[in-house]
This record gives structure tokens, sequence and C-alpha cells, in this order.
């Protein structure tokens, strides 16, 4: 058990000094003279937000914290979409080196960056141990639903925050082909968790919860939520 235990240490230390150290290599591109400054915003960026998912669930809900927390290994579809950005970066900035140095687009991106992780953390912290990364099909005691501040505006705001970051790193980036992509992908992916998780809170909430769907939208383009009523 203590052999098991300093393993996982070892293991969350490794990651975070991961992340520590892209973080320091994206600072250095975004204050330096180098050509990939906006790559740089993007290392920073893709980082921090991999680190304060950590921190933010030590913080909010510990008993649910592991090394999945950081979310590095979300999913082979989610590498590779970050893979593919990083390709098509290096390749048109080889044929089209202007093409990734529009200031003012990357900037936009950058906005749309902290704006959605913002969200993000705002929508973990005021759930707070109700807030869990992996979908919940049974109720604990202490469950509850939550509709104030973040909630009383949107009814995912983490998904609505984590849509509008994942395109955001891309116009930041200034990659077309991964905005789109990106776009679809995520859009597809939310509607897909979203009906998931609305038919389990309305099993644990019942009209409740049917009351504030109807009140509040998800808050993400074109997504209603499942159809359900009691």
């Amino acid at each position: 058990m203590r052999v098991s235990s300093e393993l996982s240490c070892q293991q969350i230390a490794v990651r975070a000094c991961f992340l520590g150290f892209a973080f320091g290599c994206g600072l250095l591109l975004s204050f330096g003279q180098s050509t990939w400054k906006h790559f740089g915003w993007y290392m920073c960026s893709l980082s921090f937000f991999h680190y304060s998912e950590y921190l933010v669930t030590a913080v909010n809900n510990p008993r649910s914290l592991s090394l999945d927390s950081f979310l590095l290994n979300h999913s082979f579809e989610y590498n590779m979409a970050a893979l593919s950005s990083w390709v098509e970066f290096t390749v048109e900035k080889c044929i089209f080196p202007e093409m990734k140095q529009i200031t003012w687009l990357s900037s936009a991106g950058l906005l749309m960056v902290v704006f959605g992780d913002c969200l993000r953390k705002a929508a973990m912290l005021t759930a707070g141990s109700n807030f869990n990364h992996i979908v919940q099909n049974e109720k604990s005691e202490t469950h509850t639903l939550v509709t104030r501040g973040v909630y009383g505006l949107f009814r995912h705001p983490s998904y609505v925050g984590w849509f509008y970051w994942s395109i955001g790193t891309q116009i930041l980036l200034c990659n077309p082909v991964c905005v789109v992509g990106y776009t679809l992908a995520s859009w597809r992916f939310f509607r897909e968790r979203i009906e998931e998780e609305e038919m389990t809170l309305i099993h644990f909430f019942g009209e409740e919860y049917l009351a504030y769907k109807r009140r509040v939208p998800t808050g993400l383009p074109f997504i209603r939520g499942i159809k359900a009523e009691l």
C-alpha cells in the first residue's frame, strides 16, 4: 500500500513538473524575439489548463482526485486532435509564415481561451464536491442540484467553457483547418455528453431538474439537451 502511494505521488510530481516545464518554455517563446511567439501563448494556455484541472479538483473535491484529474489522458481522440493542431501549425508556418503572424487574430483566440478556462473553473468551484470529471451514475448523499452562480446562466457552464477554450486555442494558432475540425468535433462530443448527463440528472432530481432545464439554456449553440418529461 505504501509503495503504491509513493508511486502515485511520483507520477503526480512527474506530470506537474512536465506541465511546469511546458509552461516555462511557452513563456520564453512568448516574450522572446522568436516567430513562434503565438505558439508560446498556446503552450502556456494548454499546460495551465491541464495543471489547473488537477489543482481545482484537489481543492474542490479531493475524494475524486486521481492522476486522471490532469486530463492528460482524456481520450485517444483528444490526443490526436492536439497532435493534428501542432502538425497544422508547423506545416503552415513553413509554407505560409506570414499566416502565423496575425497578432489581432491570435489575441482574439487568447481572449477566448482565457474566457473559456475562467468559466470552466468558475463552474467547478461553484459546483464544489458535486463536480466530477466522470459522469456519475449513482447519487451520493451529498449530491445536490447546483443552480446558483454561473449555473444560473448556463446548465452546463463547464462544457461551455471547455468548448470555447478548445476553439480559442486553434484561433490563437491561426489554424483554419483545426478551427473547423475542433468546432465540429467538440460540438458533437458535448451534445452526446450533455444528453447522457441529463438522463442521469433527471433520474437524480426529477421535476426539480426539469424545471431548471426549462428555465436555463445549455449555453452551447444548437444544443438543447435531452427531451424528457416525467
